[in-house]
């Protein structure tokens, strides 16, 4: 009796850890398939899949039909036209070791009741986009996304783009059909399908290395957003809007699936390495590494050995995929929950390389506990440069044994968060230098102590935090220097993790960093690193409110900036270091002698320009190709130091376009109306800013009044 009411309860547990992944899984792939937001490292979602897939093995009773393993989840961008595919564009269940295949292959005999030994085909899992392509009497006549598995996305135009797929199907010849195995009738199958029938080819579009390189070397000379990595810029490029772009990218296709209609699988195609022979004689490219194994020893070996030539391949790839080679017998082993019986994707584990540790910066947190950040010499590490990651605390730095200018073994734990794995002692030179708890804090220069029976050290300020934040989250305000999408949250997400401590910082930011912040998937991270890049060119008054002097404001800000403009025989742009040195030159008494310029102020200002760390990160952030521009005599700045706030619906201009506009020339705008508001744009149907703006008495102009403001001012 005790030992049932024992299993019951055990059994009650495994079924509340069951519900409790099954939620958790589906917030994250709802995320990231409907609202595009990555809430999770890839890696991280494969270890609760992995989990979840292993409990209901083990409780086959506890499977119902809406867990995540039942189905295939995610639903299609409605960008393009929807497609519903023929047959199911499956996805595939993941395996890390040896034994994960050994499992899958028990997996395997228990379902058939008998000891499968058949061969596998061993193939590289590239890092693409997986693409459908239908042809109709030999022609090209839809490409479309996987989607969801069931309905993807009609992307023919871009498809049309790469080079290596066919427009029009090659008809081979009998002689050549009958080399590569197809019997007399499966060749007339084959060539009448292509003659009148329907052919259905899948495979991965894929962007080379080379071809990243060369495209992100363009952009950054023309000022342009960078491709993260291969799969944003392949899934990127495929959703262009503008085909020309889709061209520009340079896009490859490797096929790995061929779809006859009116047959079934194994009817025609028999075994799956003849489907990439069949592929290359209709015209399309495999790949060449791909091989038959005679078991699984054999896929071992094969998979070691590619994961040794990965970093030579010309593409991208995180792993192999291991098929049933014969096809009759996927019809056998069929389909369990959102993924084949008949394949597995045989995984890589994270991947490492070896650097240099150039030094040791402390960051402060919320709660003034100092967290150590490893500085290294970059290094490519799955694609991604990697020249940060956290130590987490100093006893960390003790277990390693680190020291700055250690040669030490970095890994991106799941491909993305980077960390220091192993000290390689006998690279030192004798040049090392021990790393110690800093004295005092980095960031207010106050006490700091050791958190009782903790690892943390803290600083005693509690203000410290609070206001190196504050000063961050200042220059990225859209009255200063605005990096559009920068909100409070996502800043202090920056500085706990390390990745900024000054203002500098923000333009040393990559893609692949932002990636790893909650809440933030691929698009997001490109269009935050975007409005970084939008402003590497800003206006000196801008700039100078964003530096937070102190005593400094938006109007004295501008007084500085006209001040030194009429001082200096400067073009329309400046570097920082310019603007520095300039400032450098004036005394306290010349700042004071300045309209709108206290004895407070002038005070502020000299000391400003007297302090070397301000100089030394003006000094980086010209390195960084940050330039100021000029508040006069600069083309279009018509309404600078004048501020905008727009209620109502336009006629002619939508709201975007008429900010634009205003902004462009110069002008600012808010969201609320204040007593600094200069003009209220009114259109159809205003809110309560038209009441606030009257109260007030802030003049209030019209869509034609805005346009002949832009015009003539």
């Amino acid at each position: 009796m005790c030992q049932n009411k024992g299993m019951k309860e055990e059994l009650l547990k495994i079924n509340q850890r069951i519900l409790k992944l099954r939620q958790q899984i589906d917030e994250y792939r709802y995320a990231y398939h409907v609202l595009d937001k990555n809430l999770i490292d890839e890696g991280a979602l494969d270890s609760l899949k992995n989990e979840l897939f292993k409990l209901e093995q083990e409780y086959p009773e506890l499977i119902t039909s809406d867990s995540p393993t039942q189905r295939v989840a995610g639903q299609a961008s409605d960008k393009f036209e929807k497609v519903q595919h023929e047959e199911m564009m499956i996805s595939l269940y993941d395996a890390f070791s040896e034994q994960d295949m050994i499992d899958w292959q028990s997996r395997n005999d228990n379902f058939l009741k008998k000891e499968l030994r058949a061969e596998y085909y061993a193939e590289l899992k590239l890092d693409g986009l997986a693409i459908s392509l239908k042809y109709q009497q030999g022609v090209l006549v839809r490409g479309a996304t996987r989607g969801d598995g069931k309905i993807g996305e009609d992307v023919t135009t871009n498809i049309r783009t790469i080079e290596s797929i066919p427009l029009k199907l090659r008809l081979p010849q009998k002689e050549e059909l009958l080399k590569n195995g197809f019997e007399e009738k499966d060749i007339e199958i084959i060539n009448g399908i292509i003659i009148n029938g329907t052919i259905e080819i899948r495979g991965e579009a894929v962007m080379s290395k080379k071809t990243l390189t060369i495209i992100n070397q363009r952009y950054e000379k023309l000022g342009k957003a960078m491709l993260a990595n291969v799969r944003n810029g392949v899934a990127g490029s495929i959703r262009q809007l503008d085909p020309k772009v889709t061209a520009e990218r340079q896009l490859d296709f490797y096929a790995y699936d061929i779809l006859i209609s009116g047959y079934s699988r194994g009817q025609v195609i028999r075994y799956r390495s003849q489907a990439d022979l069949l592929a290359n004689l209709l015209g399309f490219q495999t790949l060449k590494q791909n091989r038959v194994c005679t078991d699984l020893g054999e896929v071992f070996s094969f998979y070691r050995q590619i994961e040794e030539q990965r970093e030579q391949l010309p593409f991208e790839i995180d792993g192999t995929v291991v098929k049933v080679n014969d096809m009759n017998l996927w019809q056998t082993l069929g389909i369990t929950g959102k993924a084949p019986r008949y394949m597995m994707a045989y995984k890589f584990g994270s991947l490492q390389a070896t650097t240099l540790v150039k030094d040791v910066v402390w960051q402060v947190g919320r709660t003034g506990i100092l967290t150590p950040t490893a500085v290294f010499e970059p290094v490519k590490v799955g694609g991604v440069t990697i020249s940060k990651a956290t130590l987490h605390n100093f006893d960390e730095i003790k277990r390693l044994g680190l020291k700055i200018g250690d040669t030490v073994i970095l890994e991106r734990a799941g491909d993305v968060i980077p960390k220091v794995v192993e000290v390689l002692p006998k690279l030192r030179t004798g040049q090392e230098q021990i790393i110690l708890p800093p004295e005092i804090c980095p960031i207010c220069g106050g006490v700091i102590n050791k958190v009782t029976d903790e690892v943390a050290y803290r600083c005693l300020n509690d203000q410290c935090y609070a206001v190196n934040l504050r000063k961050l989250r200042h220059f990225a305000s859209k009255d200063a220097v605005d990096f559009d999408g920068f909100g409070p949250k996502i800043i202090e997400q920056l500085v706990e993790i390390g990745l900024v401590e000054t203002i500098a910082d923000f333009y040393d930011l990559t893609s692949d960093q932002l990636k790893v912040l909650p809440g933030l998937g691929s698009k997001s991270a490109d269009n935050l690193i975007k409005a970084v890049n939008d402003r590497r060119q800003i206006l000196i008054d801008r700039f100078i409110f964003g530096l937070g002097i102190k005593q400094i404001g938006q109007e004295s800000a501008a007084a500085v900036a006209r001040f030194l403009e009429s001082s200096n025989d400067w073009l329309e742009t400046i570097t920082p270091q310019d603007f520095f040195l300039a400032g450098q030159k004036i005394s306290q008494g010349e700042w004071q002698d300045l309209n709108d310029i206290g004895p407070k102020v002038a005070e502020s200002l000299f000391s400003w320009f007297s302090n070397k760390e301000n100089e030394t990160l003006l000094d980086k952030l010209t390195r960084q190709g940050v330039l100021l521009k000029k508040m006069v005599n600069f083309v279009g700045q018509k309404l600078v130091g004048l501020n905008f706030v727009l209620t109502g619906s336009l006629n002619g201009l939508t709201r975007g376009q008429a900010e634009a506009k205003i902004k462009q020339a110069g002008g600012k705008i808010g969201s609320q109306v204040t007593r600094q508001t200069n003009y209220v744009v009114v259109g159809e149907d205003p809110g309560s800013k038209l009441a606030k703006a009257q109260a007030l008495g802030i003049k209030i102009i019209n869509e034609q009044e805005l346009l002949a403001l832009l015009e003539n001012k």
